[in-house]
């Protein structure tokens, strides 16, 4: 059964030890990202700021371990990626609902107080508090498909914000066609605090049109609930914990960053259209949230990964159907890095493979393939193919392609859209049609000659240890837990 709201998924992380109180004084302002950074770097609980200045609780770090992800989508790490699939597959339609727990306060007019709400500075040059947990509900102007996605909001006063989306996304591609239609504004909505599976939808990489709130009821499993907003033309989660309404006047810009991003890097300030609140919405004992971003890993890698890989995954087995895993790590911002596991039925195919995901819209910069037998989430095992099984000459470099988003890399004084930037692709599967020996198979003058070598067709049996995952070790398996290190 799905987490009906943000609530009920915090009482399944409590019943877990996945959430802590803290009832001490915590500010907004950097401290509670010290905090969240802390538990995040021991894939610990999510936190309950109590005492933060506003009347509301703060709740971070909620997607801060790949465990809480596990818990979020109802799975095991054996059974996501096909949970995902499945959903994916079976897109279940909204339902909308005439009363919603999230309008059972509703603030309009000059009453409209941003600075009431304990929204967080994360970093000390960032350009000012940001909501970065919100997900954005809008809609194409021409079709009135509905889009949701996770944007920054920078806090600009009591009743004013700035936003970034990059253009390739779909909610600058919705403002974009507003613009082109001749209109001076575009409406939209900001929810916060939802059911989690919600979240998890917004990256998932889906075809232009679909309506991201019938994936969300195919993931859960039963329709999600929506409601009208009160001052914008949208429909939003019913039981969200916040909705902001707002407005984007594009006649106005308003100076916006810099933010410690998912690259790790600042992203520097920039102009940007100014968003303007027309409402406010919020649940009884409303929950407020923050979520970390920054150098990997933080929420915002985490909760990107596994809607990433399985859609990039559903995706590639399209086209190469022998793709058996697909890994995109936090350490390369969820973005620009992939690693792939396949067998390849006819020489070449693994390159395909790989020039196929470097075209894709995630932009990646760095893409590897491997075998099936090596665990794409083990860096040690993707690195020890990359150090055996290829040979640096085969590598694939490709030049003056579109770059990945917020590359601190790429030159940013050229315009957005006239950036470019290269990207490599490393092929380490075994060379199609070899012939994998075992070393007692080869004479010792061919180990130490170059024969073996030069020929790339011959390589050695893989040494392994059988049996290992089954042997019975009840002593390490009843060792007392170690302490951690302080």
């Amino acid at each position: 059964m799905a987490f009906q709201d943000f609530r009920d998924f915090l009482d399944a992380l409590r019943q877990r030890g996945e959430l802590i109180d803290v009832d001490r004084p915590v500010a907004v302002e950097l401290e509670v990202a010290k905090a969240m950074r802390k538990s995040a770097s021991i894939s610990g609980p999510a936190i309950v700021f109590k005492n933060n200045g506003s009347v509301f609780p703060l709740v971070g770090g909620v997607y801060n371990s790949r465990a809480k992800a596990l818990i979020a989508l109802e799975s095991t790490e054996e059974t996501v990626v096909e949970r995902i699939l499945t959903g994916l597959s079976k897109r279940i339609a909204p339902v909308m609902v005439d009363k919603a727990p999230v309008h059972e306060n509703i603030i309009t007019g000059s009453a409209i107080d941003l600075l009431t709400l304990p929204i967080p500075k994360y970093s000390p040059k960032d350009g000012g508090p940001y909501i970065t947990p919100g997900i954005v509900v809008s809609k194409d102007p021409k079709s009135g498909v509905p889009d949701i996605g996770h944007y920054r909001f920078e806090i600009i006063d009591k009743q004013t914000m700035s936003c970034c989306a990059l253009p390739n996304h779909r909610f600058a591609k919705n403002m974009a066609k507003a613009r082109q239609m001749g209109r001076k504004t575009f409406q939209a909505a900001l929810a916060i605090g939802v059911d989690p599976v919600i979240a998890y939808t917004c990256p998932i990489q889906v075809p232009e049109g679909t309506n991201d709130f019938e994936v969300a009821g195919g993931l859960r499993g039963s329709p999600v609930e929506l409601v009208h907003a009160k001052t914008v033309d949208v429909d939003v989660p019913a039981r969200a914990e916040f909705v902001i309404e707002f407005e984007v006047d594009f006649s106005k810009e308003t100076m916006e960053g810099p933010l410690g991003e998912y690259t790790g890097f600042y992203t520097p300030a920039s102009l940007k259209p100014t968003v303007r609140v027309k409402a406010i919405t919020h649940r009884n004992d409303a929950y407020f949230q923050a979520l970390l971003t920054g150098v990997p890993t933080t929420e915002n890698h985490i909760l990107k990964q596994l809607p990433f890989e399985a859609s990039l995954l559903a995706q590639m087995r399209n086209q190469f159907p022998t793709i058996d895993r697909v890994a995109v790590p936090p350490s390369g911002g969820v973005q620009f890095y992939i690693v792939m596991s396949m067998k390849p039925r006819f020489a070449g195919e693994a390159r395909s493979a790989l020039l196929a995901v470097i075209a894709s819209n995630l932009r990646p910069k760095k893409v590897v393939v491997v075998d099936p037998d090596i665990d794409v989430h083990r860096s040690e095992q993707v690195e020890w193919a990359i150090a055996f099984r290829m040979q640096p000459k085969n590598v694939i470099v490709i030049d003056q392609i579109p770059p990945g988003p917020l590359d601190p890399s790429v030159d940013a004084s050229v315009p957005t859209a006239k950036r470019t930037g290269s990207a490599i692709g490393i092929d380490a599967t075994y060379p199609f049609g070899s012939d994998v020996k075992s070393a007692t198979d080869i004479p010792v003058s061919q180990v130490c000659g170059p024969a073996v070598a030069e020929s790339g067709h011959e390589f050695f049996e893989v040494a392994t240890v059988p049996g290992w995952q089954d042997y019975n070790f009840p002593e390490l398996d009843n060792r007392p837990p170690s302490k951690p290190k302080h």
